[in-house]
């Protein structure tokens, strides 16, 4: 663990069962304010065990992951997700509709969302809150079947829809949102036509100045236009500065996505934190940054390693 401020990482216990080297074992961790955190074993499914601590680690409750009443609003340090309503027992991936939910900070249990936007049947929230104190969801237009996100500043009290200016007339998987200092960026993913097929491909880049109100195709992927693909998160820096992390290599860009150059940096993976964009370019190889220009390198949970 790593708190704000702190100049060096603290090893702690993990709470899940110990297994052989050749069983392995799947899980996540859901980071929740200040010393609080989640870690979720096994699939998706609402009976799936979790542990949740209040003191940075040195002790865990175990729970599980129903969802347990609803939340009028998302609380400072909470995290979203999605579970399956109906039927009972089903996993995200066999389920009709999908609704929002929120990871509370207060205990690590699930609360369904009171007021959710339209955004069809699958709505897809960023875990962590923006810079700027915005919630961020991706789905699709009811009316038109294209892709669309929607925007909360009051903490989901209540959503703001806009469509984007996707180049396809059908949906795609989903949308992944970054507010930088001076534009939001929207990484549109989904299939793509023609070309070589590639994994997690990115359709289209776009890019707002007014907060998400309105938005610009910056970016349109072809059969042989690189980057074709993104890894997470796109990074949003200063100037109309860019960057995407590719299966293969990075790419960036100083107008806003409309060119791009290589970076020969090779494939990194981007996620939002509460203490930056966290960039894993390599097993144990993570860089943090809080302006998508300057990064802070470091290793971490390496075998033999403690920081």
């Amino acid at each position: 663990m790593l708190d704000a401020g702190a100049k060096e990482w603290v090893l702690r216990r993990s709470p899940l069962p110990e297994v052989s080297s050749t069983t392995g074992i799947s899980a996540n961790l859901l980071v929740l304010g200040p010393g609080r955190a989640l870690v979720e074993a096994g699939g998706a499914g609402p009976g799936d065990r979790t542990w949740f601590t209040r003191d940075g680690g040195r002790s865990w409750r175990a729970g599980d992951r129903r969802t347990v009443g609803t939340t009028p609003e998302i609380p400072a340090g909470a995290v979203l997700t999605t579970d399956c309503p109906a039927p009972a027992g089903a996993s995200v991936d066999d389920c009709a509709r999908t609704r929002v939910v929120v990871v509370s900070p207060q205990d690590g249990r699930r609360r369904a969302l009171a007021r959710v936007p339209l955004l069809g049947a699958h709505p897809r929230p960023a875990e962590q809150q923006e810079p700027d104190g915005s919630w961020w969801v991706s789905g699709t237009d009811p009316l038109s079947g294209r892709a669309a996100v929607a925007v909360s500043r009051d903490a989901g009290r209540s959503w703001t829809v806009s469509r984007l200016p996707s180049p396809a007339a059908g949906p795609g998987w989903y949308t992944a949102v970054a507010v930088g200092q001076d534009a939001v960026y929207a990484a549109e993913m989904g299939e793509l036509t023609g070309g070589e097929p590639v994994k997690n491909p990115m359709r289209a880049l776009h890019r707002s100045v007014d907060g998400g109100r309105t938005w610009q195709r910056m970016w349109t992927t072809g059969p042989e236009r690189e980057p074709r693909t993104l890894l997470g998160l796109p990074v949003p820096g200063p100037g109309g500065r860019v960057g995407i992390g590719g299966e293969l290599s990075g790419y960036g860009s100083e107008d806003g996505g409309r060119t791009f150059v290589r970076l020969g940096d090779g494939a990194h993976f981007t996620r939002r934190t509460p203490l930056g964009l966290l960039r894993e370019s390599a097993p144990c190889q993570y860089a943090l940054t809080a302006d998508g220009v300057r990064w802070s390198e470091f290793r971490l949970a390496c075998e033999g390693e403690e920081s």
